[in-house]
C-alpha cells in the first residue's frame, strides 16, 4: 500500500524513534500529524520535515494520558488534515531502573501505566470514534517491545515489563473486536535501540547506559522506522501483524552476545 497522500497520525514524534518515523513517513509522501507534549520540539521538526517535502504536516502538543486533550487534537486533526489513515502508537517512557519495584516512586510507575498503557487506548480510542469506523477502513500499528513477550534479566523493569505486555494483549484483542472492518492492527517489536529512551530509563547515568550496549552494535531509530514503513506499505489484504527489529547480537532479552563487535572488527 503506497503511503503517499496518507494521513498519519504519530505520537511520541518529537525525539528518537518518534523522529525518525516522521521523516521515513514524509520521506514516502504521507502527510503527518505530530503529537507529543513538547510544542517547542515539535515546532523544530516540522520546520526540519518541511524543509525536505512539501507533504502536509501539522502537530499538537498533547498528553496522551489525559483523554479530554487527546480527544481535542484528534479532533483538531481531522478538520484541518482529514480523515486518519494510519495511527502510529509510538509515545512511551520507562523510568527507575535499576530500582527494582518496591523502591521506585509511586510517582513513576504512575506516569509509566498513564503514558504506555492509558495512552496508547486513548489515542486508539478517539481516532476510531472520530475516524476509522465510519469508513470501517485504516491501520493502526502499535510500537510496543520485545520486552512484552520475555521478562527481562535486570532489576526495574517491572512496571515497563507490565506495560508492554498489555499493549501486546491490547492489539491481539483490538485486532479481533475489529473483526468485519478493513482495519489491521499491528505490533513492532524493537530490541535494544540506542535513544535517549534508554538513558532515560537509567536515569541518564552514562556508565549504565554505556555498559548496556558493551560488545555490540545495538539497533538505531532509523532502523525502527524502516520497518514501520515496511509494515504500513503492505497491500491492504496482508498484515505483518507483528514484527521483531533486534540487533543481531541480541539473541533473546536474556542473552546477548558481548562479542559481537570483537569478531567483527577485520570485517
Amino acid at each position: 500500500m503506497s503511503l503517499s497522500g496518507k494521513n498519519v497520525l504519530l505520537t511520541g514524534a518529537s525525539m528518537g524513534i518518534g523522529e525518525a518515523i516522521a521523516f521515513a513517513l514524509v520521506e514516502a509522501r504521507a502527510n503527518v500529524i505530530l503529537f507529543s507534549r513538547s510544542e517547542n520540539k515539535l515546532a523544530q521538526l516540522k520546520e526540519k520535515l518541511s524543509a525536505t517535502s512539501d507533504v502536509k504536516i501539522t502537530y499538537g502538543t498533547v498528553d496522551v494520558g489525559d483523554y479530554a486533550s487527546v480527544e481535542a487534537a484528534v479532533s483538531s486533526a481531522i478538520e484541518e488534515m482529514g480523515d486518519i489513515d494510519v495511527l502510529i502508537n509510538n509515545a512511551g517512557l520507562a523510568l527507575g531502573a535499576p530500582s527494582p519495584f518496591p523502591e521506585l516512586k509511586v510517582s513513576d510507575i504512575l506516569t509509566m501505566n498513564n503514558t504506555n498503557i492509558n495512552g496508547y487506548m486513548f489515542t486508539a480510542h478517539a481516532v476510531l470514534n472520530h475516524s476509522m469506523l465510519r469508513r470501517k477502513a485504516g491501520t493502526i500499528l502499535n510500537i510496543t517491545s520485545v520486552t512484552s513477550l520475555e521478562v527481562p534479566p535486570f532489576p526495574g523493569e517491572a512496571v515497563y515489563h507490565a506495560n508492554k505486555a498489555c499493549q501486546e494483549a491490547f492489539t491481539n484483542a483490538l485486532r479481533n473486536e475489529l473483526s468485519g472492518t478493513d482495519i489491521r492492527v499491528l505490533a513492532l517489536r524493537p530490541g535494544c535501540v540506542a535513544t535517549n529512551f534508554h538513558s532515560l530509563r537509567v536515569g541518564h547515568d552514562k556508565e549504565m547506559y554505556n555498559s548496556f550496549f558493551e560488545g555490540y552494535e545495538p539497533l538505531v531509530a532509523p532502523d525502527i522506522a524502516q520497518a514501520a514503513v515496511y509494515m504500513l506499505q503492505q497491500p491492504p489484504n496482508l498484515s505483518v501483524k507483528a514484527l521483531d527489529i533486534v540487533p543481531s547480537a541480541q539473541r533473546s532479552l536474556n542473552v546477548f552476545d558481548r562479542s559481537w563487535n570483537e569478531r567483527r572488527k577485520d570485517q
